[in-house]
């Protein structure tokens, strides 16, 4: 403000996980390619797996002893496991939300990725404990790992952690959001193909390619089938991207009152960024600059042929009317 060869779309069925059949929309021939994920994925186990080891793998780095700093006072606060979670979406709004929150005193929240529940979930709950900053009893653990939301496993294994935990997704037209996937993509890999060419098996066909994953992310309402199996839809707290850059406070204030802590974050701490595009935080109290998110933030998005995102929202169209009426929020995406 982290795809298949044919996609699940069984939209006519009782579920989303209905039989993979492609879908057709008018146009020219396409290559494929980036990052391939497995088509389908089967239906999660229940919630009887074993937890997370607690031991930590042989490969993961010794947690620090017991708090204390240089000085050999203790620290306060306990590495306590996180009691609410960013898990989508990448290139939602995740960084600026992440960013947002942890302006409040009653939250503390890992800076980085640590993607304990897709990738380094062998390394144990300790592992993860560890990475965590320390917190008083009045405050909240949060981490972010935007591939938890399209990640098969994550969320029986956050349940396993603990049924309670709060769940934000952060989500953003699905259109948008795939071109500023291949935006982020084109600036470190400027070789590939097209983002025409990625989006579809066969143009001239009008087969979607949703192998690619960042067509694949945009489909949530087939995404959130997996965490429904897990969570209610009480303990999902959805973002809308495009009100976190028109009304950041507003959107700030929905979270702060589902993970249950005041208002402390409003409007003055904001300030639009009108090169960028999006809000930069401020301190109401200081004469600083605003802070603003890095250069990775607010690229110029790639020029796409009109015709092809006419393509692509037919295509996402029944996905965004499906997710619409499961979460109960119309976020205008048509």
């Amino acid at each position: 403000m982290s795809g298949f060869l044919c996609c699940c779309d069984g939209l006519g069925q009782s579920r989303l996980l209905g039989a993979p059949r492609c879908l057709r929309g008018p146009s020219a021939s396409g290559q494929k390619l980036l990052a391939k994920s497995r088509p389908c994925d089967p239906p999660g186990p229940t919630p009887s797996e074993p937890s997370a080891p607690s031991a930590p793998a042989a490969a993961a780095p010794a947690p620090r002893l017991s708090g204390s700093n240089h000085s050999g006072s203790p620290k306060p606060g306990t590495k306590r496991l996180p009691q609410a979670l960013i898990v989508g979406v990448k290139k939602g709004g995740t960084r600026a939300v992440l960013e947002f929150i942890r302006v409040h005193p009653d939250v503390r929240a890992l800076g980085t990725e640590p993607h304990f529940f897709d990738r380094n979930y062998g390394r144990g709950l300790d592992w993860y404990r560890s990475l965590m900053p320390r917190t008083l009893e009045t405050q909240i653990t949060l981490e972010k790992t935007p591939s938890y939301f399209v990640t098969q496993e994550a969320p029986r294994r956050i349940f396993n952690m603990s049924r309670d935990t709060k769940l934000i997704v952060v989500v953003r037209n699905p259109v948008t959001r795939a071109i500023s996937d291949y935006t982020q993509t084109l600036s470190k890999k400027p070789d590939i193909p097209t983002f025409e060419g990625l989006s579809f098996r066969n143009r001239s066909l009008g087969l979607v390619d949703v192998s690619w994953n960042a067509i694949r992310i945009g489909m949530y309402a087939l995404h959130l089938e997996s965490w429904l199996r897990y969570f209610p839809l009480a303990q999902i707290h959805f973002v809308s991207g495009e009100r976190l850059i028109t009304d950041p406070a507003g959107e700030m204030g929905r979270i702060q009152d589902f993970l249950g802590i005041k208002r402390f974050i409003t409007d003055k701490h904001f300030y639009f960024n009108k090169t960028k595009g999006f809000p930069c935080l401020k301190k109401p109290e200081s004469t600083l600059l605003p802070r603003c998110l890095g250069k990775s933030k607010g690229r110029t998005h790639v020029q796409i042929d009109p015709e092809v995102i006419d393509q692509l929202r037919e295509f996402y169209r029944p996905y965004n009317i499906k997710f619409y009426e499961t979460v109960g929020q119309d976020f205008r995406w048509e």
